[in-house]
């Protein structure tokens, strides 16, 4: 089972594919990374061999950050954004869209179910 950037890769998928469970890696970027390794990407993942899994961290590394470091890049950027008050920090601190999408209806993903504060009454009353 090939490990790479502490992430165990699926051993039955395609390189190119199985390169995408590593946070910060697409399928594009995939191929470039093999093609970089000089891998065919369309080579099973338990079928690679220990230098082709050693070419390929190191082209990973090279390239940038992946990851956990990507990951507290990100987290950053939005503490700086809710530190500073602006508007995109103001809709991070509130769970609210951050780009632009309306909220009157739909955003459900965003602020979660529907508060039933409604349907809770009309229960009270029909219990009387």
């Amino acid at each position: 089972m090939a490990r790479i950037a502490g992430v165990d890769l699926p051993p039955n998928k395609r390189l190119w594919i199985g390169l995408t469970a590593i946070y910060g890696i697409g399928q594009q970027r995939a191929r470039d990374l093999a093609a970089k390794a000089h891998v065919d990407p369309s080579k099973k993942i338990k079928d690679l061999t220990e230098d082709e899994v050693a070419r390929l961290r190191a082209a990973i590394e090279s390239e940038g950050r992946i990851e956990g470091d990507l990951r507290k890049e990100i987290q950053m950027n939005i503490r700086r954004l809710i530190e500073i008050q602006c508007y995109r920090g103001l809709r991070h601190r509130r769970n609210l869209p951050v780009r632009g999408q309306r909220t009157h209806t739909n955003a459900r993903t965003r602020k979660g179910p529907r508060k039933g504060a409604i349907a809770a009454k009309k229960k009270v009353m029909a219990r009387k």
